[in-house]
């Protein structure tokens, strides 16, 4: 018989747990979405680095304006394999042309990242023998804060001594602000999610 008020409170201690969190959605909901996004804002630096993973151009036409505007002088794009036997990047590059920006801007790097630290281990290498001291490291807004935090880590285990700040590219269907009000801004916010949350723990 004492199991029975002991459910009872609990109950009540969920169902008020849930309705403080529907009436407080307009407040975490967002912080969530903007905990995913790191944007320095553009400075000048030695080069950009586009990472892979962006299907709709935003990461290199971002590089692309960069270079426009003398932050950079050329942006290394980098390119996972396994887009129909060809490497990301030139599709990539070959988009950015098509929208008007000089095939010389751009640096293919082919590579087989299957990750973003995948990237950074690959990446960070070629540009210490590129004698860069400065980078900007572009990708999605949801993406920037933990891609930062992998760069940033990955370079610290080299013992290295860049420079290295987090643009943002826009992207369609996130927005910090709003991510919740659609079915792909909630598909891109758990993912994303996911994956910060397993790099925490380590995985």
């Amino acid at each position: 018989m004492a199991r029975r008020p002991s459910l009872v409170k609990l109950l009540i201690t969920l169902t008020g747990g849930v309705v403080l969190l529907a009436l407080g959605s307009g407040w975490w909901l967002p912080k969530l979405g903007w905990a995913l996004v790191h944007d320095d804002g553009p400075a000048p630096a030695d080069i950009a680095v586009v990472l892979g993973g962006d299907y709709y151009g935003n990461r290199i036409l971002r590089a692309a304006e960069l270079i426009r505007q003398g932050y950079v002088p050329a942006a290394l794009v980098s390119g996972p394999s396994g887009f129909y036997g060809q490497h990301e990047c030139d599709f990539e590059i070959a988009f950015a042309v098509r929208k008007g920006y000089p095939v010389e801007w751009f640096i293919p790097f082919p590579d087989d990242a299957l990750s973003t630290r995948d990237e950074a281990a690959a990446i960070l290498p070629a540009l210490q023998k590129r004698s860069v001291h400065r980078m900007l490291l572009i990708t999605s807004d949801y993406h920037s804060a933990r891609a930062l935090r992998i760069f940033r880590s990955v370079e610290r285990s080299e013992r290295g001594s860049m420079e290295i700040r987090a643009v943002a590219a826009p992207d369609e269907y996130f927005h910090a602000g709003s991510w919740w009000r659609t079915r792909q801004g909630q598909k891109i916010t758990f993912d994303e999610w996911t994956k910060t949350l397993a790099a925490a723990i380590g995985l």
